[in-house]
């Protein structure tokens, strides 16, 4: 067996230091090299999703320029429809408030003979 001379305990003592320090060191960069790709990782996503919602905002732009489009050439039709339809409806409108106007007076005069003139009727046994 070797035995180890009183000199040689701190060399080795300042060997096993120096190899901590070393160690300490490594762990320290890796921490840090570790640290500057979460950083990176959180700055690239939050660029993706702003570059998403750029994406979307102009997507959403095209389609709805493309709806109001659509929408231009086809409500022409639907216009002079709807201009017909309310044509009708009011010819209808006259054609009612006429033929109440017509029968009015003898309306009138019927609610008020059946109003005044009362005519007692006894009931019925059954």
């Amino acid at each position: 067996m070797s035995r180890t001379t009183p000199c040689e305990v701190p060399a080795r003592a300042a060997q096993n230091s120096a190899g901590i320090q070393t160690l300490l060191d490594a762990e320290r960069e890796a921490s840090k090299i570790v640290q500057k790709a979460r950083e990176f990782r959180t700055k690239r996503v939050r660029e993706a999703r702003d570059e998403a919602k750029k994406e979307i905002e102009a997507y959403r732009q095209a389609k709805d320029e493309e709806f109001k489009k659509f929408e231009a050439e086809h409500t022409q039709g639907n216009k002079q429809a709807e201009d017909e339809a309310n044509k009708e409806a009011e010819a209808k409108i006259k054609e009612i408030h006429a033929a109440g106007k017509k029968g009015q007076s003898q309306v009138v005069e019927e609610l008020l003979k059946a109003v005044f003139e009362v005519n007692p009727v006894p009931p019925e046994k059954s």
